[in-house]
C-alpha cells in the first residue's frame, strides 16, 4: 500500500495513524502542498479533487480520509474498528459526520488560519470548535470511546476515534484551548497510548507557540 500525504495535514495524519495502529505495511509519498504537487495531472487522476490524502493499494485508488478508514478496517475483517452491527456502524457513520462537518469546520479551519493562513472568520471557526467540543466532552462522561453504545461489551476504540483525534488534539495550533474539556483530554491521552500511535506533526502556532 502507498499513502499519498502531508505531515501537516490532520486528514494525512488519520489515514496514516489507522494504518499504524493495524501494523500494516505501507509506504508513504509526501506531497508538497507548496508547490501545489496536488494540483499536477499525475495526481489528480489519483484524486480529481486534489485533496490529501490517498491511498493505493495496488488497482485500488481510494480518495477521503475517512473512505480510507472504511476501506482498511474492512479489507483488514477488523470488526472491531468498524462494527457490523446496524446501531453499532450508524454510531461509527454519526461521529465520522461530525468529522466531516463540524470538526473540520472548527478547530479544523481554525487551525487553516494558524497555519496555512486560511482566509476564515477566526472568531467564528473557534465558536464552532468550543460548540463541538462541548458535545464531545459530554459524550465521553460515561465512555471511553466515541462511538461506543454497549456498556457491557469490552470497549475497543473505532474509525470514529481515528477520524476525530488529529485535529482535536491540535486544536491549540488554532488558538482553541482544550484546557476546560477535561474528557476529551482524557480519551486524547487514551488514543495516545494505543499500540502502534503515531503523533501528529505539531507546529508553533497558536497556543502552542
Amino acid at each position: 500500500m502507498k499513502i499519498y500525504h502531508h505531515p501537516l495535514s490532520g486528514h494525512s495524519h488519520r489515514a496514516r495513524l489507522f494504518l499504524n495502529l493495524l501494523g500494516v505495511e505501507h509506504e508513504e509519498a509526501f506531497v508538497d502542498l507548496a508547490a501545489a504537487a496536488h494540483k499536477t495531472p499525475d495526481y489528480l487522476k489519483l484524486n480529481r479533487f486534489g485533496q490529501i490524502p490517498v491511498l493505493v493499494d495496488g488497482d485500488t485508488v481510494i480518495a477521503d480520509s475517512n473512505a480510507i478508514l472504511v476501506y482498511l478496517a474492512k479489507k483488514a475483517g477488523n470488526t472491531k474498528w468498524l462494527p457490523e452491527t446496524p446501531a453499532e456502524a450508524a454510531a461509527v457513520q454519526r461521529w465520522l459526520s461530525v468529522a466531516a462537518g463540524q470538526i473540520a469546520f472548527g478547530p479544523a479551519a481554525a487551525r487553516l488560519i494558524t497555519v496555512f493562513g486560511a482566509k476564515f472568520d477566526a472568531n467564528e471557526v473557534i465558536a464552532r470548535a468550543h460548540n463541538v467540543l462541548k458535545v464531545l466532552d459530554a459524550e465521553l462522561a460515561n465512555r471511553d470511546w466515541i462511538a461506543d453504545i454497549d456498556e457491557t461489551a469490552a470497549a475497543h476504540p473505532t474509525i470514529a476515534d481515528v477520524a476525530l483525534y488529529s485535529y482535536i488534539s491540535s486544536a491549540p495550533e488554532g488558538n482553541v484551548d482544550l484546557s476546560a474539556y477535561a474528557n476529551v483530554n482524557a480519551w486524547l491521552k487514551r488514543v495516545e497510548a494505543l499500540k502502534g500511535f503515531v503523533p501528529f506533526q505539531k507546529t508553533a502556532a497558536g497556543l502552542a507557540a
